[in-house]
């Protein structure tokens, strides 16, 4: 099987092709010129004056064969081979030793035109053939002399000319074949970093095009000039992403806002922007390429989720270490305090006052006792492994076992936005987000004097990223303690603990999901949960 070309044997075909195209211009020209002068009787004592017909015969033979190839070379692209090439060369060695025979031999000077043609075989022949055309060549000058010597008994000085124009033969071949080693080496060397940076350049594309980055580039007038997939999917499918000419900056109104603030800022800190469609939690940094001027700039969008995953299992890994300290520090004596609670209130000496502390400090020690539980509980929670789910199905089976460990204090109905709805969430932490939201939203609908909680579930259709909505009958979350609800131990109970709905937000963020809180229409409270992409996710 042949091996198939390489760059660099095509890049070295098509510099033999030019030049030997360059030199049959050369040699077509030298023809041509030749037979002018001699038609035109320009150089009488040189040209053909021995043997006039010869050398006409031979010039004009000479110039149409050069014509012809020249034809070939032009039209259809001849490529020939290094045997053509090397008989090519030969017949302009014959030429011009024939017609240097015919005006005189080597003391005409017709003999040193043989001096370009071996020029020109150094550079499109191997070494091994460029050598024995210069030898042919030598061999046909000086024995041209030799046979004038012998015959026509001629002076020694043409002799020594001959002598001296072979010697030339062989130091031009030499010489310009080191000289295109030379440039053949260094076309090489160009070419090979040619073909590095081309492979670098290449890579580097399919790094920021593969990155979950969002890398983006600023022109002078705001207009985005560069865009990976990963800002296409952060920024949204509306996101302008074309292939012929910039966007606007303005095109993408979460950009701009982040932009303009940004300068507010003197040029320093991130942005961090929530899309209010898709409720996609997104850090956006800015750089100048250049440090003197901000004419162009990089801009990079995060996923702020993922960051904050990052920084919730070093937060983990830090609670661990302190929930052990605590378990032993404050459960312990908790517990003692519990106990000896306990046994004071069997005494029948005990007056109804003293009744009523011992159960406060009973409910107090549930309630921290209760607390600890939880903080362990977060601790002590595993990695998420999210795996893949049909979210319908497994809503509807989390509702069947739901009712029937409280099959008669509420009512949890389901509504779907499509048959459908595939999804990626660790099945065990979904259960647990959803057993809290229902048993909160239970809890709240009961004290306004209804049990009913809504759950809806669908996908998003603007980024095709499903979602769970946890709907209460209750009257709502006031304002100002909306935005602390997912706070560690905020809670407006005085029973509760405060950490139900920070455990729900740290299960989310575990699997790159995002909670959040919206009040209805109809001023009931509104938990909504966007699940990530199912085929993006993690």
């Amino acid at each position: 099987m042949a091996r198939p070309d390489s760059a660099i044997d095509r890049t070295q075909r098509d510099s033999n092709y030019d030049l030997l195209r360059v030199y049959t211009y050369y040699r077509t020209l030298l023809g041509s010129i030749l037979l002018l002068m001699f038609q035109g009787n320009l150089a009488p004592t040189i040209l053909g004056n021995e043997q006039p017909d010869i050398f006409l015969y031979t010039a004009v033979g000479y110039t149409a064969l050069n014509l012809i190839t020249l034809g070939l070379l032009w039209r259809a692209r001849f490529q020939p081979s290094d045997r053509q090439s090397f008989i090519l060369l030969g017949i302009d060695v014959a030429a011009l030793a024939l017609m240097m025979f015919t005006s005189g031999g080597a003391m005409s000077g017709l003999g040193y035109l043989q001096l370009v043609v071996i020029a020109a075989a150094g550079m499109l022949l191997p070494s091994r053939l460029a050598i024995l055309l210069a030898a042919l060549a030598s061999i046909a000058v000086i024995g041209e002399s030799l046979a004038r010597l012998w015959l026509l008994s001629i002076n020694n000085q043409a002799l020594f000319s001959a002598g001296t124009l072979g010697a030339l033969l062989f130091v031009t071949a030499l010489s310009f074949q080191y000289l295109a080693h030379k440039i053949r080496s260094s076309n090489e060397e160009a070419l090979n970093q040619a073909r590095q940076a081309e492979h670098l350049q290449r890579l580097a594309q399919l790094i920021v095009e593969r990155m979950r980055t969002g890398i983006l580039v600023l022109g002078k007038s705001q207009s985005i000039e560069l865009s990976n997939r990963a800002a296409f999917d952060l920024l949204g499918s509306d996101f302008p992403r074309s292939e012929h000419g910039a966007q606007h900056l303005s095109s993408v109104p979460l950009l701009q806002h982040a932009y303009n603030q940004w300068r507010q800022q003197n040029h320093s800190g991130s942005i961090v922007a929530m899309d209010a469609l898709t409720r996609n939690e997104l850090k956006i940094n800015f750089a100048p390429l250049t440090p003197q001027s901000d004419s162009e700039i990089l801009v990079f969008v995060e996923d702020n989720r993922l960051i904050t995953q990052q920084a919730q299992q070093l937060k983990l890994a830090s609670l661990g270490r302190l929930t052990a300290s605590i378990a032993h520090e404050v459960r312990n004596p908790l517990g003692a305090i519990s106990h000896a609670s306990q046994l004071l209130g069997e005494s029948s000496e005990l007056g109804s006052g003293d009744q009523r502390l011992l159960q406060i400090i009973d409910n107090h020690s549930r309630r921290v006792n209760q607390i600890i539980e939880n903080v362990l509980q977060l601790s002590r929670r595993k990695n998420a492994h999210p795996e893949p789910l049909e979210l319908g199905q497994w809503l509807a089976r989390f509702l069947q076992e739901y009712h029937s460990t409280q099959p008669d204090r509420h009512n949890v109905t389901l509504t779907l936005g499509q048959p459908q709805i595939p999804a990626k969430f660790d099945h065990g932490q979904l259960h647990q987000v959803l057993t809290n939201l229902c048993d909160n939203g239970i809890r709240h609908s009961l004290a306004a004097g209804r049990a009913d909680v809504w759950l809806e579930a669908g996908v998003e259709p603007r980024k095709q990223q499903p979602f769970i909505r946890v709907i209460d009958g209750g009257d709502g979350i006031a304002e100002e303690h909306a935005r602390h609800i997912f706070e560690p131990f905020f809670t407006t109970e005085s029973t509760g603990s405060g950490l139900g709905l920070y455990i729900c937000k740290e299960l989310c963020e575990a699997n790159q999901a995002l909670i959040h809180y919206e009040c209805t229409d109809e001023g009931r409270s509104c938990f909504h949960i966007q699940l990530p992409h199912p085929d993006r996710a993690f």
